[in-house]
């Protein structure tokens, strides 16, 4: 049985449409239902097109299914795809004791892109992440990626991220075969690759 910091641990994986995080949150509830845990999985769209905010709310627990959606200040861990959605999810669902593992290629929004706001420089953001985590971690992982050949890997890369930091009980076997089991045949070389990658390319940041 799996091992778990709190019950129900809460993770949230945050990114912007087109980045895979659904499909990230599927393969890590899919692991944990492997391993004998009961998982319960939200989403939110800030907008409902590619671009837009996306944010999967994973509930694992021992015991029992939790309602799918994390109550406000109740993240145990953030899986970002992006910088500003990290901090965004830090915003409404922070606390001292929260992890951050962190994508650090920024995805321009339109009111950016058009000269409207400014994206926050890399190091503020890391600066409120210092501040507001109880530890965090940050991977160029769509950088690793596009070495692969394909930038939705990083949603994969991000995955192979969690893994080392070892906040969750995650064994690399069992996840390895998830992974085998939720992408298609013709894929899973790559994906597998982008996994191992992940691994070696995370940072610590604090």
């Amino acid at each position: 049985m799996m091992e778990l910091r709190k019950d129900p641990f809460n993770v949230v994986i945050a990114g912007v449409g087109g980045q895979g995080n659904v499909l990230a949150s599927l393969i890590l509830g899919r692991y944990f239902v492997g391993r004998g845990g009961k998982v319960t999985i939200g989403e939110t769209y800030g907008v409902s097109q590619r671009g837009g905010s996306v944010m999967s709310h994973l509930r694992v627990s021992r015991k029992k299914q939790f309602a799918p959606i994390i109550p406000k200040g109740d993240a145990d861990l953030v899986i970002a795809l992006e910088p500003v959605e990290a901090l965004r999810v830090l915003d409404d669902f922070g606390n001292p004791d929260i992890d951050l593992i962190v994508n650090m290629r920024p995805v321009y929004p339109m009111a950016v892109l058009s000269g409207e706001c400014v994206y926050p420089p890399l190091e503020d953001i890391k600066d409120a992440f210092r501040l507001y985590s109880r530890h965090f971690w940050t991977i160029n992982a769509t950088a690793i990626a596009l070495e692969l050949g394909k930038a939705i890997l990083a949603n994969i890369v991000m995955l192979g991220a969690v893994l080392e930091t070892r906040v969750l009980d995650i064994q690399e076997a069992f996840f390895v075969e998830t992974l085998k089991e939720s992408l298609p045949k013709t894929s899973i070389e790559i994906n597998l690759r982008a996994f191992h990658d992940g691994r070696k390319g995370l940072l610590s940041g604090k």
